[in-house]
């Protein structure tokens, strides 16, 4: 028997980065594209490789455009520290594994490095995958712990718990990482929203601007922790943002939500440094009256749009700028 699982990208629609600074934070999920896991018995432990983890490279040129596109890792390290991570889990829980080998396989059409959340889908279809074939249950609100772990600990790329948040409830979600309750819980308080209450949205993405997350969220950590006071207060800023669209979907109030979406990119800017690729993406659809937002640590942007008029304005203005636009599909 093949098991085959999947996860999708997200966006983060509002709050972000301070999810990971005990902020609050709405995402939803993009079931336009997907990471795939598949997963069946076999006499040994195998994970084998995806086209991006190849070193056969047709020139130098294409090893360069590959790198660019894909960063220096692959997959298979994503899929090896999950296993791990499972099987840390499991022992620390006494939860009991058969003895039966597998094979690992896995692809996704999720564009890397974009602030898509591709890595953690990856992840999350593993696990997924792990817990159906040694049948055993986690709950729901510890999963996205795990998965962040496998980043944080196992690989050393810095994140907070949004994505895997919303990979694993899928849908709309409102989330508040408040210090107290997860010392106390072991995770955040999660509220899923109907997806129906969100304006109409876009998400455009450009593949040239990839930057993994370690470069972008650079020293941001430490100026958090050294109390730097226009950090600090950005993490409060952005989650004031997040309780502010929250009432405004639950009240169906939609006219604010444009414009604390461009709040929350507008904080933003002033305490990162953002390429001029990615303060171009932003500028161009704003200059057709979208709102217009990073979805994750750049590369990628979501947004409000009036209405179909305004969207074919919007795909107008970026599509020569070798930017997709497209209509997230969330249920």
């Amino acid at each position: 028997m093949i098991i085959r699982t999947q996860a999708h990208p997200r966006a983060g629609l509002i709050g972000n980065p301070s999810d990971g600074y005990h902020g609050k934070t709405i995402s939803f999920i993009i079931r336009n594209l997907r990471a795939e896991v598949w997963l069946w018995e076999s006499p040994e432990l195998e994970i084998l490789p995806n086209t991006r983890d190849h070193s056969c490279f047709d020139s130098i040129t294409a090893l360069a455009a590959d790198v660019r596109q894909h960063g220096y890792y692959g997959g298979i390290r994503l899929l090896k520290a999950t296993v791990k991570r499972f099987f840390d889990y499991c022992q620390q829980h006494d939860l009991p594994l058969h003895n039966r080998n597998f094979t690992l396989r896995y692809r996704s059409d999720i564009p890397s490095q974009v602030g898509l959340a591709g890595s953690s889908a990856i992840i999350t279809a593993c696990l997924r995958a792990l817990m159906q074939f040694f049948q055993i249950d986690i709950p729901m609100p510890i999963q996205p712990g795990l998965i962040l772990s496998v980043e944080t600990e196992e690989l050393g790329i810095p994140a907070g718990l949004q994505d895997r948040v919303i990979q694993v409830y899928e849908g709309v979600v409102y989330m508040d990482f408040d210090r107290d309750f997860m010392q106390q819980r072991g995770h955040g308080r999660y509220e899923s929203l109907d997806p129906d209450l969100l304006p109409p949205l876009y998400v455009a993405y450009r593949s040239d601007l990839a930057e993994g997350t370690e470069v972008f969220h650079n020293d941001i950590r430490g100026r958090f922790n050294r109390g730097e006071p226009a950090v600090v207060e950005a993490m409060k800023y952005w989650a004031d943002l997040a309780d502010q669209v929250r009432d405004c979907l639950v009240r169906r109030d939609l006219a604010p939500i444009p414009e604390l979406l461009n709040r929350n990119f507008d904080k933003r800017r002033e305490i990162y440094r953002i390429s001029e690729g990615n303060l171009r993406m932003v500028e161009a659809a704003r200059s057709v009256g979208a709102s217009a937002k990073f979805t994750g640590s750049g590369g990628a942007i979501v947004g409000t749009y009036a209405d179909e008029k305004m969207y074919q304005a919007l795909v107008a203005a970026l599509e020569p700028l070798g930017i997709r636009v497209f209509k997230p599909v969330i249920r």
